[in-house]
């Protein structure tokens, strides 16, 4: 047995270099990893003085294995993509993903936790509607049932919140227009359905401020997850009517800005950063298609595999110990700009 005393399962990953869903995997069934994984958990055992909590798997074994994931509405690339990051390492982990869309609906989202409650779930990922929330129903669920928030937070609501640090990554792309070309306006949803619009409005016009320029928004009427649509028909009529400020345009996000790169091209002007383009468009996010559209988009990527990665961390962190955190946790990652040919 080694010398250091290792206190937790957490504390152990960190110094073995194994992740904790892994190691989560071999105390539950040491056969289930594969033999070199095996090899270099028990090498570490050997290393390092850590015992697993048995009691607290024991009590563990009598829960379901599964883990809701509820997002808001899983047409959105964003939540599919988060989505198809979480099931493999829940799988992986040893429990069953059960995944569920509100449907931009706050009574859906309420039915499915309650769905939810009614298996026994060991544990939940939400991704909640935000500001249209029933808040004092999903509080009571959290309250009664592990979860973790991603994406959009609700206070201190759930045990934790993983998500992207707007201000950074609005800043990000702010400074790189401002430094190469006009200054952008900002185009965004009036009643967008995600708090994160707002908090993108904020860091916009902070950014701007910074770079000792006048903030420009540009708000199109719309409350509802068709943003393709309200890109499209909202920058039609700026365009047509020679309504932009500005011949750089910041999207939202970067279903916003698919929709007005399409409404460019039908009025007939060249997006684009070389010689004889007439306007420069961007977005936020990093889109799985982003890359795909004509011109490809310039955008920030949101940390994807981090955020997935950390909030499952967490809640399965709580489930092997059986104890929930004295305090919410909150982290948020940050976006990287990805430079493509729109802006």
């Amino acid at each position: 047995m080694g010398e250091q005393r290792v206190r937790n399962m957490e504390e152990f990953a960190s110094l073995s270099g194994l992740s904790r869903p892994t190691l989560s995997k071999y105390f539950n069934d040491p056969q289930s990893v594969r033999a070199s994984t095996r090899a270099k958990i028990e090498a570490a055992l050997d290393q390092y003085d850590y015992t697993p909590n048995i009691y607290a798997m024991n009590q563990n074994r009598r829960l379901t294995r599964n883990i809701g994931i509820i997002v808001p509405y899983l047409a959105d690339p964003f939540f599919a993509e988060v989505a198809r990051n979480l099931e493999p390492l829940c799988a992986q982990s040893g429990f069953n993903p059960i995944l569920l869309s509100s449907n931009g609906d706050p009574d859906r989202e309420i039915e499915n936790l309650e769905s939810l409650r009614s298996i026994k779930p060991a544990g939940v990922l939400l991704a909640p509607l935000g500001r249209r929330s029933r808040r004092a129903e999903l509080e009571r669920f959290c309250n009664d049932i592990p979860t973790v928030l991603f994406d959009c937070a609700i206070g201190d609501t759930g045990d934790a919140f993983f998500g992207s640090n707007n201000l950074q990554s609005i800043g990000v792309i702010v400074e790189y227009l401002c430094r190469t070309g006009e200054p952008p306006a900002f185009f965004e949803m009036k009643d967008a359905p995600n708090p994160n619009a707002n908090k993108r409005h904020a860091a916009y016009e902070a950014a701007m401020l910074a770079a000792g320029q006048e903030p420009m928004f540009l708000q199109a009427d719309g409350d509802g997850w068709a943003f393709e649509q309200t890109g499209y028909e909202h920058g039609s009529r700026l365009i047509k009517a020679r309504a932009l400020p500005t011949d750089t345009v910041l999207c939202s996000n970067d279903r916003l800005a698919i929709g007005f790169l399409a409404a460019a091209y039908e009025n007939g002007l060249r997006v684009g950063i070389d010689d004889g383009h007439a306007l420069r468009i961007a977005g936020h996010d990093d889109h799985p298609y982003a890359r795909f559209t004509c011109p490809s988009l310039t955008t920030v990527s949101q940390n994807y595999e981090a955020i997935a990665g950390s909030s499952l961390e967490c809640l399965l962190g709580i489930v092997e110990t059986g104890t929930r955190p004295d305090s919410h946790e909150e982290k948020l990652f940050e976006g990287s700009l990805v430079m493509r040919k729109s802006a």
